[in-house]
């Protein structure tokens, strides 16, 4: 059994890698909202935080109320229970990695987690 897992990014709105990258600490999706669109819904989480990265355009997000100008390059957190919905400007598409994970799971990292 190999201890990598590599997949090629195929194309559309929202991308799911959690089982064709086999992922078993994290849920990663690609997302593309169209300018002036969208998510459809706000949510929140029971147990796990969200990891947002920017990759293309501007926009915001609307965290309990607060709104976050978001543009390419741009990273944010929120936390389980912050109850969240995306917006693209009006004249630009906004693309972001959002990585999904169970807050406070975080043992070592870095250097502290390595093997050498």
């Amino acid at each position: 059994m190999s201890n990598y897992t590599k997949t090629t990014r195929q194309e559309g709105a929202r991308v799911v890698l959690h089982d064709s990258l086999s992922l078993t600490g994290a849920e990663i999706s690609v997302n593309t909202l169209p300018a002036g669109g969208s998510v459809p819904f706000i949510h929140a989480h029971k147990a796990n935080e969200e990891i947002y990265f920017i990759t293309k355009g501007r926009g915001k997000a609307v965290v309990d109320g607060d709104e976050i100008p978001l543009e390419k390059g741009d990273w944010v957190r929120i936390a389980p229970a912050g109850r969240r919905q995306f917006f693209a400007a009006a004249d630009s598409d906004l693309s972001y990695v959002c990585i999904q994970v169970r807050a406070g799971s975080l043992g070592d990292y870095s250097a502290a987690d390595a093997l050498v």
